[in-house]
């Protein structure tokens, strides 16, 4: 009951927005006597959204829907990224933001070993060849053929939640990882070496894979340049489920295509969904997934968990959030 209370002082009527993800029904089982609904499409948002307190919601926000929500108080991110929402405007009206940040972890953590794997076994060209119901005989050529993740160095790109869980899944099949963070002090005690981002360019050469796993900001946007990949061996793989902005794309493309850079698995990229004429969609050596990375069937709950803390601590008069953003 205090618990009911307390988020009610804040929360009114909670907007759900979202085209694909079950939240509604998964916060009516939580029962906590507020207010809410689902809409699947930014034009039902509009509809509503003079209505709300609260909105959970990732991509289907556009700032200028700002100005539909004289009474909106505080956004919960369905995703860990926040970049698309104009901090400073929400300042000015004073509405709070909080990510899903470590809502998806796990899920994306195994999404890149998924990739890693993949890449490293050729189950992505396996599945091509059972679609055109070809038994492939096996590779003669040692650059060509499947190869073991045992030994391999992992360089980790951001080595918060999700790089942390990569590196302690990538230890269980004995790689080598290192890390580079922002800060090196905390978090990183699952890697074999912690380095400053500064430090980025060195390490590049001594990869047999990188992962992506670091946010969007102005530091990491087109961090990965042409520069860069020329910094990583050839055998080496690329493997980003970071953002589609974190990689010079049409530096990646012309290092596939010329074969400087062996492989990439990409949840993401620079413009989603991927233009048909992308050259990405025709490069064998390139595995993509469309952005499902965070995908889970845990990940409304997940999400669900952090919305109703913050609800909580605001309807109790705190100031610190859960993923604190604004």
């Amino acid at each position: 009951m205090e618990l009911e209370k307390s988020i009610r002082r804040i929360g009114r009527k909670v907007c759900f927005a979202h085209s694909a993800y079950h939240m509604h029904v998964k916060f009516e089982e939580r029962k906590t006597g507020i207010s809410s609904f689902q809409v699947r499409s930014v034009e039902e948002l509009k509809e509503h959204l003079s209505e709300v307190d609260v909105v959970v919601i990732s991509m289907m926000w556009r700032n200028e829907l700002l100005r539909d929500a004289p009474n909106l108080k505080y956004i919960q991110s369905i995703s860990s990224g926040t970049d698309h929402f104009d901090r400073g405007a929400l300042r000015e009206r004073g509405i709070r933001l909080a990510s899903a940040s470590g809502a998806n972890a796990n899920a994306v953590a195994e999404h890149a070993m998924a990739l890693m794997l993949s890449l490293r076994r050729h189950v992505h060209t396996g599945r091509d060849n059972q679609s055109a119901k070809l038994w492939r005989g096996m590779i003669s050529d040692l650059d060509s053929r499947e190869d073991e993740l045992a030994g391999k160095t992992l360089l980790v790109v951001g080595y918060g939640r999700i790089g942390s869980r990569l590196g302690k899944i990538a230890k269980a099949f004995n790689m080598n990882v290192i890390a580079v963070k922002q800060d090196v002090s905390v978090g990183a005690e699952s890697a074999d070496e912690v380095y400053d981002k500064s430090r980025l360019f060195e390490l590049l050469p001594r990869a047999d894979v990188v992962a992506l796993t670091c946010p969007l900001t102005s530091e990491t946007e087109n961090l990965i340049t042409a520069s860069a990949l020329r910094a990583m061996k050839p055998s080496a793989h690329l493997i980003n489920v970071a953002r589609g902005k974190v990689v010079d794309e049409g530096a990646l493309i012309a290092a596939l295509e010329s074969r400087s850079l062996r492989a990439a698995g990409l949840d993401v990229t620079r413009e989603e969904p991927l233009p048909p004429e992308s050259p990405l969609w025709r490069l064998p050596n390139v595995l993509i997934t469309p952005h499902t990375a965070a995908e889970t069937c845990a990940y409304e709950d997940n999400v669900i968990d952090i919305l109703i803390e913050n609800l909580s601590r605001l309807g109790r008069g705190e100031q610190t959030l859960r993923n604190q953003v604004v």
